[in-house]
């Protein structure tokens, strides 16, 4: 999805969506704006295919014999949603789902796991390390204390998410991430991605 620019090199690729990855960068690196919608909405930019229109007065589309399409002539009533919901949404469903989630499946349940209360670190793996804070800490707090020369490390405006700071999103190929990655023999398209890492 675009928005409309008299200049192409000035184009900006736009995503609209209705989970929770509207940072630049997470749906795609290249992706400057982002959008969240309610699922309805996020078919309707798509079919649109485009970002910077006004619903009430411009058209999303076409009939076949060339008329103009609003949002308002698809749109569904509350009624609408009721009854599909009514008869689609139904209790068996997340019985059906849920009811034995605690037991897994049989490709979870093979999975060799050693019986332990502490994890075991692997040093060589590139997914997960222990922090360097877990490394002499007791099994018995010290309590609470002052806390001495302490001082900020980031201080941020407004209109800075998490993203920003620690990303979530695809690892860059010409990422410090990505140097460390193959410095430890990881190929490019085992990379992941930064949450999962």
């Amino acid at each position: 999805m675009v928005l409309k620019s008299p200049y192409v090199s000035d184009l900006v690729a736009a995503a609209v969506l209705s989970g929770n990855r509207n940072f630049e960068g997470r749906v795609h690196p290249l992706t400057r704006a982002n959008y969240l919608a309610s699922p309805p909405l996020v078919v309707v930019y798509a079919l649109a295919g485009m970002v910077d229109i006004d619903f009430e007065i411009e058209p999303i589309g076409l009939t076949k014999d060339g008329k103009n399409i609003f949002l308002r002539n698809i749109w569904p009533s509350n009624e609408e949603i009721a009854d599909v919901e009514q008869s689609n949404v139904l209790p068996d469903m997340f019985k059906s789902t849920y009811e034995a989630i605690a037991m897994g499946n049989s490709t979870w349940n093979r999975i060799s796991v050693p019986y332990s209360t502490l994890y075991e670190w692997d040093q060589r793996s590139t997914y997960i390390k222990e922090p360097p804070f877990f490394q002499n800490m007791s099994m018995f707090p010290p309590g609470p204390h002052g806390v001495k020369d302490a001082y900020c490390l980031l201080f941020f405006g407004d209109s800075l998410p998490i993203d920003h700071i620690s990303p979530a999103g695809s690892i860059h190929k010409d990422s410090p991430a990505a140097k460390y990655l193959m410095e430890h023999g990881v190929d490019r398209k085992d990379f992941n991605s930064y949450g999962s890492r």
